[in-house]
């Protein structure tokens, strides 16, 4: 598949929660093809925490901005945001860091032996 393709198939969708106003997380933003390519790329640039799930955005990019999440995605949605509450900007890369240099120092020690 091209690149072309591929952002042609992006969605994403961003939720706001405030437990004061709303019952349910809320839809913010949303969008498909380069505005979803964008959205994420803003997010990541600003630290906010992306979760990729592509069922769940082809289903929540359906509804109206400014609506709450359907009681049948509640389970979904809670299971994104316990995923959130043990998140930490930059932990994925330190650790893929820390396995490569892991794999370097058993290959150097493969070498000596």
């Amino acid at each position: 598949m091209s690149r072309f393709n591929d952002v042609l198939n992006k969605k994403a969708v961003a939720l706001s929660y405030d437990e004061n106003k709303n019952s349910a997380p809320v839809i913010v933003a949303s969008g498909m093809g380069y505005l979803a390519e964008r959205m994420v790329e803003v997010a990541r640039e600003s630290g906010v925490p992306i979760y990729e799930d592509n069922s769940l955005a082809t289903m929540l990019t359906q509804l109206e901005l400014g609506s709450e999440i359907p009681v049948e995605l509640y389970q979904a949605i809670i299971d994104i945001y316990i995923y959130f509450l043990s998140y930490v900007p930059g932990k994925k890369k330190a650790e893929e860091e820390q396995v490569e240099g892991e794999a370097k120092t058993e290959e150097q020690a493969g070498k000596e032996a």
